[in-house]
């Protein structure tokens, strides 16, 4: 009986081995991320591609078909009727947006100063400020329409006992955006309020003691220590805030409908307006897409340059 040698393999190196446990543990993470890629290539990247082709065709929602237009509706955007109508919107949302990053920012820091104290009056009002961020943007919208109302609103009624003329704040062309900013603020303000205290409560006290000793006052350690320090929480909120402000809809559809006169016809309400009242689906496509592309290059741009004056020491 012939016996056949035995084919001999050289023995695995250390460092193969290593080689080969690293592609493994490569190849386990990658598994665990495809999940969340196929959500997101399903309900994100696939309707986002979809949206750039309703933008070619004709698609009206009273019909059942369409065909391809090319860039007729682009024409109708930039060279067209809606050119006025959306660089109107445009800017409505950026007032928006601009006030709501300052009553966030400036409102939360100013809450965070007067409530981080810890003390059992203070551990007390610190979630009745928080609250408003978790109720229903709908239930508070209608209840700040009946404290907003021309004629038996809560407060037209107090400036009215202070002697002062009350105001149509929702019904005004001049007053409706700052009526609905006064709902934002409400919401919005405690929310930063507690980042801000979180990132306060962060900072090292070795700072505080070190200009303790050279004399510094509470203005000065408040500006040339918190501030900077709170500069990583100042940009996450800005970017955040940014994003959700340009995007707002709820309190707008709820308290306004986009009016008096389209003084509060921000950007999304246009949008949902041009597809379901006028059925215009390829138009709202293209305001869409356009939008979209804002949104992207804003962040970009505020990212990139927070890379560059945002310290990150604490």
């Amino acid at each position: 009986m012939i016996q056949t040698k035995k084919e001999i393999r050289p023995a695995e190196t250390g460092a193969s081995k290593t080689v080969n446990y690293r592609r493994r543990e490569s190849i386990k993470d990658f598994m665990c991320v495809v999940p969340a890629l196929v959500f997101l290539i399903i309900f994100v990247y696939y309707p986002i591609v979809h949206l750039f082709k309703i933008s070619f065709t004709d698609w009206n929602l009273i019909r059942d078909s369409y065909k391809y237009v090319g860039l007729k509706n682009y024409k109708w955007l930039f060279k067209g009727s809606g050119f006025d109508v959306w660089l109107a919107s445009l800017k409505v949302t950026l007032r928006y947006t601009i006030a709501e990053i300052v009553i966030t920012i400036v409102g939360g820091l100013l809450l965070a100063l007067l409530f981080n104290h810890t003390s059992k009056a203070f551990n007390f009002m610190r979630p009745i400020v928080f609250m408003p961020k978790y109720i229903a943007v709908a239930t508070s919208g209608v209840v700040f329409i009946w404290i907003l109302h021309k004629d038996y609103g809560v407060l037209n009624q107090a400036l009215k006992s202070l002697g002062l003329k009350p105001l149509p704040w929702l019904v005004s062309e001049k007053t409706a955006l700052k009526g609905v900013l006064m709902l934002t603020a409400w919401r919005v303000m405690g929310y930063s309020m507690m980042l801000y205290i979180s990132a306060m409560n962060s900072i090292s006290v070795d700072y505080y003691e070190a200009a303790d000793l050279d004399g510094a006052n509470g203005f000065k350690k408040f500006w040339y220590i918190t501030l900077p320090l709170l500069s990583p929480m100042t940009i996450f909120i800005l970017v955040t805030t940014f994003i959700a402000s340009m995007k707002v809809f709820q309190s707008i559809d709820v308290m306004t409908g986009g009016g008096p006169y389209n003084a509060t016809n921000v950007m999304v309400f246009w949008i949902y307006s041009l597809a379901f009242e006028e059925f215009r689906v390829d138009r709202a496509a293209v305001v869409s897409i356009i939008f979209f592309l804002i949104l992207l290059a804003c962040t970009a741009l505020t990212l990139k340059i927070s890379e560059k004056s945002v310290n990150y020491d604490a």
